[in-house]
């Protein structure tokens, strides 16, 4: 996916010093950026636009970085003393993610050497602050990097925002497909549709489950049977489930039916994710002849899904589908799923979450090679058997993030948390992780509530708190951070702060 996109490099400077001096930052320029794309440590190519020596050359730069749709961020760069001014109209057009990078391009000063021509040429320890100035002046959106081009730590947060901006692109075109309803009075998997398109960029559509069933019939027999062979070769597979004369067999048919209806529907809108609901699943009766649906909640095809990256809420909660896209795509389709609080574990210093669903929870973060097996579920507007993978995930730090609305802005909540080894469920036949929330599980719990955060929420092995702030600040949303130094009274406090400052400025809202 990140090949599909490229990053601008704009560096500022002026004709103040002459021809010669833009020349020289021109070739620094150019150095600098082939330097960061040979260092094997960004995912996303950066293109170098040149040099901007006044207002119509930024206004020009910026206004051709919002109408290319590879470009998905702008790393911007004052070699010399660039006046501020002549960034105010291109810093307005700009709709597109921006870092500020903060760096030099020579390491040291060379102190033997240094004349004031050096000094009028290098001039980033000036021309850096009077952009940051009026950036901060017109409340610009932006992550500020400091380092050395050539250092690997400052070429990591550049990797991490640039990770971040290909999300926040992605989602700019996200289209979900929402099955039926959400699950009847729930209020936190609800929420302003059209509001979350203007600040967020997904776009959210009700698909009827009778349009869904027209994909349904289309299906053919020898694609099932393809499809029912490649579970037996990816998981591990108990050999009555492999005799086609059995009841099991029959439903793990039916799961590749389904996830091939859902693949089919899904690629022919151009859609990104979906939800589902346990309560719509097409013709009600399962034993009507001419009954046309799923024999139970697509849990399978759910899973099988979201490990290529198509979003998913379980419940008709097309929030966490389209967050748990953008995971997918910041971390590269390693280590995340959907995942769902379901019940506690009170056990001193180890008292923990266990997260899982009905079935929906995401191989990428499978300890050891799924189970593909069939069980009883007795919820929704069907009981009966149905096929799932089954697997606990492995122990490792993480974090975990979820989007709520609260009327008047939407708020990020990330926590980081412990994944902890789990136990057998020899009675509860599904995927699971058991995790600490950070600091410890009672202040990590009770924040999460304070904050008005989900049961869902959208987890990573691979992401840090960085690209969640990345996001929030991209997004132009609040993030609330539960981490190990958070304590209860400081915590609501700045939940407090944040209430005033977001009824204070609307338009971040």
């Amino acid at each position: 996916m990140f090949e599909n996109y490229e990053i601008w490099w704009v560096t500022g400077a002026q004709l103040l010093y002459g021809g010669d001096a833009v020349v020289k930052v021109d070739a620094h320029s150019r150095e600098m950026v082939e330097g960061l794309n040979n260092s094997g440590n960004l995912p996303v190519k950066v293109v170098y636009k040149g040099t901007a020596n006044s207002s119509k050359e930024v206004s020009e730069i910026m206004l051709a970085a919002n109408n290319d749709p590879k470009c998905a961020g702008v790393i911007t760069w004052m070699h010399t003393f660039s006046p501020a001014k002549m960034w105010i109209r291109g810093l307005q057009q700009l709709n597109k993610p921006m870092l500020h990078f903060h760096t030099q391009y020579n390491a040291e000063i060379p102190w033997n050497d240094m004349d004031m021509d050096f000094m009028n040429l290098n001039q980033s320890a000036h021309g850096d602050r009077e952009f940051g100035h009026i950036c901060t002046r017109m409340r610009i959106r932006r992550k500020v990097v400091v380092g050395h081009w050539s250092d690997p730590e400052a070429q990591k947060k550049i990797a991490v925002w640039e990770r971040v901006a290909v999300a926040w692109a992605d989602a700019q075109d996200c289209l979900i497909l929402r099955f039926g309803d959400q699950m009847n009075n729930v209020a936190v998997t609800d929420g302003d549709k059209v509001e979350a398109e203007q600040r967020l960029g997904y776009h959210v559509d009700y698909t009827p489950v009778s349009e869904l069933m027209e994909y349904h019939k289309q299906i053919k027999e020898e694609d099932i049977k393809a499809l029912v062979e490649t579970y037996f070769n990816e998981y591990v597979v108990a050999d009555n489930l492999k005799d086609p004369s059995t009841e099991e067999y029959k439903k793990i048919w039916n799961a590749a039916h389904a996830e091939l209806t859902l693949r089919a529907i899904l690629k022919a809108k151009g859609a990104k994710g979906f939800t589902t609901n346990f309560d719509d699943l097409g013709t009600n009766d399962i034993n009507d002849p001419k009954f046309v649906g799923f024999d139970q909640i697509p849990g399978l095809a759910s899973q099988r899904l979201m490990a290529e990256g198509y979003g998913f809420g379980a419940e008709g909660d097309w929030k966490s589908a389209a967050l748990y896209r953008t995971v997918w795509v910041m971390s590269e389709g390693k280590g995340c799923s959907f995942l769902e609080d379901y019940t506690l574990n009170f056990d001193g210093k180890n008292s923990s979450i266990l997260q899982a669903h009905m079935l929906e929870v995401c191989p990428l973060i499978a300890e050891e090679k799924p189970r593909l097996e069939v069980h009883f579920l007795g919820i929704g507007i069907r009981k009966s058997l149905t096929a799932r993978l089954v697997f606990t995930s492995r122990p490792n730090p993480g974090i975990t993030a979820t989007v709520v609305d609260l009327g008047n802005r939407f708020r990020l909540i990330a926590n980081d948390v412990e994944c902890i080894k789990s136990k057998p469920l020899p009675k509860l036949p599904v995927a699971s992780a058991l995790w600490i929330p950070m600091p410890n599980f009672e202040t990590g719990a009770a924040a999460w509530i304070l904050a008005g955060g989900t049961h869902h929420s959208c987890f990573s092995y691979e992401l840090t708190p960085e690209y969640w702030e990345d996001y929030a600040e991209i997004a132009g949303i609040e993030m609330a951070h539960i981490n190990a130094h958070t304590t209860i009274p400081a915590f609501k406090d700045s939940l407090r702060w944040n209430e005033v400052y977001y009824m204070l400025n609307k338009s971040l809202c």
